[in-house]
Protein backbone atom coordinates (compact mmCIF):
# COMPACT_ATOMS: atom_id res chain seq x y z
CA UNK A 1 0.00 0.00 0.00
CA UNK A 2 1.21 3.46 -0.82
CA UNK A 3 2.01 6.12 1.71
CA UNK A 4 -1.11 7.83 3.11
CA UNK A 5 -1.42 11.58 3.48
CA UNK A 6 -3.34 11.98 6.71
CA UNK A 7 -5.65 14.97 7.14
CA UNK A 8 -8.18 15.96 9.74
CA UNK A 9 -10.86 14.77 7.30
CA UNK A 10 -9.51 11.20 6.88
CA UNK A 11 -7.56 10.61 10.11
CA UNK A 12 -10.30 8.88 12.08
CA UNK A 13 -11.13 6.43 9.30
CA UNK A 14 -7.58 5.86 7.99
CA UNK A 15 -5.65 5.81 11.30
CA UNK A 16 -7.80 5.60 14.43
CA UNK A 17 -10.17 2.95 13.07
CA UNK A 18 -7.54 0.97 11.16
CA UNK A 19 -7.32 -2.75 11.84
CA UNK A 20 -3.52 -2.68 11.37
CA UNK A 21 -0.85 -0.78 13.31
CA UNK A 22 -0.49 2.76 11.95
CA UNK A 23 2.76 4.75 11.73
CA UNK A 24 2.26 8.52 11.46
CA UNK A 25 5.13 10.86 10.55
CA UNK A 26 4.47 14.46 11.65
CA UNK A 27 6.63 16.67 9.43
CA UNK A 28 6.94 20.00 7.59
CA UNK A 29 8.57 20.81 4.24
CA UNK A 30 10.94 23.38 5.78
CA UNK A 31 12.29 20.91 8.38
CA UNK A 32 15.76 19.51 7.56
CA UNK A 33 15.57 16.42 9.79
CA UNK A 34 12.08 15.73 8.38
CA UNK A 35 13.57 15.61 4.88
CA UNK A 36 16.16 13.11 6.15
CA UNK A 37 13.45 10.88 7.68
CA UNK A 38 11.03 11.12 4.74
CA UNK A 39 12.69 8.53 2.45
CA UNK A 40 12.98 6.13 5.40
CA UNK A 41 9.25 6.44 6.09
CA UNK A 42 8.57 5.92 2.38
CA UNK A 43 10.61 2.68 2.44
CA UNK A 44 8.82 1.45 5.56
CA UNK A 45 5.45 2.12 3.87
CA UNK A 46 6.47 -0.15 0.97
CA UNK A 47 8.06 -2.85 3.13
CA UNK A 48 5.19 -3.12 5.62
CA UNK A 49 2.34 -3.10 3.11
CA UNK A 50 -0.35 -5.43 4.41
CA UNK A 51 1.01 -5.53 7.96
CA UNK A 52 0.94 -1.81 8.82
CA UNK A 53 -0.39 1.47 7.47
CA UNK A 54 2.12 4.29 7.11
CA UNK A 55 1.41 7.93 6.45
CA UNK A 56 2.39 11.52 7.02
CA UNK A 57 0.84 14.62 8.54
CA UNK A 58 2.08 18.01 7.36
CA UNK A 59 1.95 20.00 10.61
CA UNK A 60 1.66 23.30 8.74
CA UNK A 61 -1.51 22.09 7.00
CA UNK A 62 -2.92 20.05 9.93
CA UNK A 63 -1.98 21.88 13.16
CA UNK A 64 -4.96 20.41 15.03
CA UNK A 65 -3.75 16.83 14.45
CA UNK A 66 -0.27 17.78 15.61
CA UNK A 67 -1.73 19.38 18.74
CA UNK A 68 -3.92 16.33 19.43
CA UNK A 69 -0.79 14.17 19.58
CA UNK A 70 1.27 16.66 21.56
CA UNK A 71 3.75 17.23 18.76
CA UNK A 72 6.17 19.92 19.94
CA UNK A 73 9.14 19.10 17.70
CA UNK A 74 9.35 17.55 14.27
CA UNK A 75 9.87 15.04 12.97
CA UNK A 76 7.72 13.11 15.43
CA UNK A 77 6.75 9.55 14.53
CA UNK A 78 3.83 7.95 16.35
CA UNK A 79 2.60 4.35 16.16
CA UNK A 80 -1.08 3.69 16.87
CA UNK A 81 -2.69 0.34 17.60
CA UNK A 82 -6.44 0.27 18.07
CA UNK A 83 -6.48 4.06 17.94
CA UNK A 84 -4.08 4.32 20.91
CA UNK A 85 -0.50 5.62 20.89
CA UNK A 86 1.83 2.69 21.63
CA UNK A 87 5.14 4.28 20.57
CA UNK A 88 6.47 7.77 19.93
CA UNK A 89 9.85 9.02 18.72
CA UNK A 90 10.98 12.61 18.31
CA UNK A 91 13.79 13.48 15.91
CA UNK A 92 15.61 11.62 13.18
CA UNK A 93 16.28 7.94 13.85
CA UNK A 94 17.75 5.05 11.87
CA UNK A 95 15.30 2.96 9.88
CA UNK A 96 15.51 -0.01 12.25
CA UNK A 97 14.45 2.17 15.20
CA UNK A 98 11.25 3.09 13.35
CA UNK A 99 10.65 -0.53 12.32
CA UNK A 100 11.09 -1.64 15.95
CA UNK A 101 8.29 0.75 16.93
CA UNK A 102 5.85 -1.35 14.90
CA UNK A 103 6.59 -4.54 16.86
Amino acid sequence: MALITFTKANFEEEALNADLPVMVDFWAPWCGPCRMVSPIIDEIAEETAGIARVGKVNVDEEPELAQTFGVMSIPTVVVLKGGQVVAKAVGARPKQAFLDMLK
